[in-house]
């Protein structure tokens, strides 16, 4: 059925960004709706993705546009450590070539070897746990996007003494790239086993937040983005994610 949204302003803005802000796809996907025709305003329909939108009007999204924006895919990978999750460099070795039928728990297609599935928040190749790769602008946006405000959550274990300040540190108080980190969740376990919860994704958080408190990482897993938990999925396998799943992290988006 067609999806509408009424631009709240305060001014006119594009129609493919303000498509982007509302959550209804990704700015690229916005562009080739509105070059296909499929976007109307106020009943017009548009073709120019720089056409702008005042405030009150209304865009549609016709039947057919959201047909196409619910045909993308999301995977959820048990990484294994040795893998990354994007395009490899010379020598390694990508987690898409895990998405084998051998591989496969449940239902869905195999994804063809060609197939766009980029990774949703990477996984450093020494790291494990949680990977989500997908076609779907909108999933991407609700994880990842400048506004997101589903969090990840952590299990780590470290070297180097876990004393009170280090602790207070992790949880609020420390900088990487000038930039002071959001308030993390930070439980100790046991004597070397951390649970840490993050709001952000800053380029290899969580070992360079240990490095500045006197500890390293010597495992890290990703076991929730969101309300989204790995569970019981074996290491190296991969499944799709479904209707239901994806429902609830677009829920538990940011409405900014």
């Amino acid at each position: 059925m067609p999806v509408t949204h009424t631009h709240p302003g305060p001014e006119a803005a594009r129609l493919n960004k303000v498509m982007g802000q509302a959550g209804l796809c990704s700015r690229r996907e916005a562009d080739a709706l509105i070059a296909s025709g499929l976007v109307s305003i106020e009943g017009e329909t548009v073709t120019d993705a720089g056409r702008k939108i005042e405030p009150g009007q209304t865009l549609t999204l016709s039947d057919a546009a959201s047909e196409a924006l619910s045909e993308g895919v999301t995977i959820m990978i048990h990484k294994p450590v040795g893998l990354v999750s994007g395009q490899p460099e010379p020598g390694k070795v990508p987690a898409v070539r895990l998405l084998t039928a051998e591989n496969r728990v449940g239902d869905g297609p195999i994804p063809a070897t060609d197939a766009s599935l980029p990774p949703i928040g990477r996984l450093d190749e020494d790291s494990r746990g949680l990977l989500l790769l997908s076609s779907d602008g909108v999933v991407a946006k609700a994880v990842i996007g400048p506004t997101s405000e589903l969090d990840k959550e952590y299990r780590i274990r470290v070297t180097g003494e876990l004393t009170d300040r280090a602790l207070k540190m992790l949880r609020h108080g420390l900088m990487l790239d000038g930039r002071v980190l959001k308030r993390a969740e930070i439980v100790q376990l046991d004597k070397d086993r951390l649970k840490v919860v993050l709001r952000e994704g800053r380029n290899r958080q969580i070992r360079r937040m240990c490095e500045m408190v006197g500890l390293r990482v010597t495992d890290l897993k990703r076991v929730r983005i969101g309300s989204l938990q790995m569970a019981d999925l074996p290491e190296g396998k991969w499944r799709h994610l479904t209707p239901e799943e994806r429902a609830s992290l677009l829920a538990h988006r940011s409405a900014g």
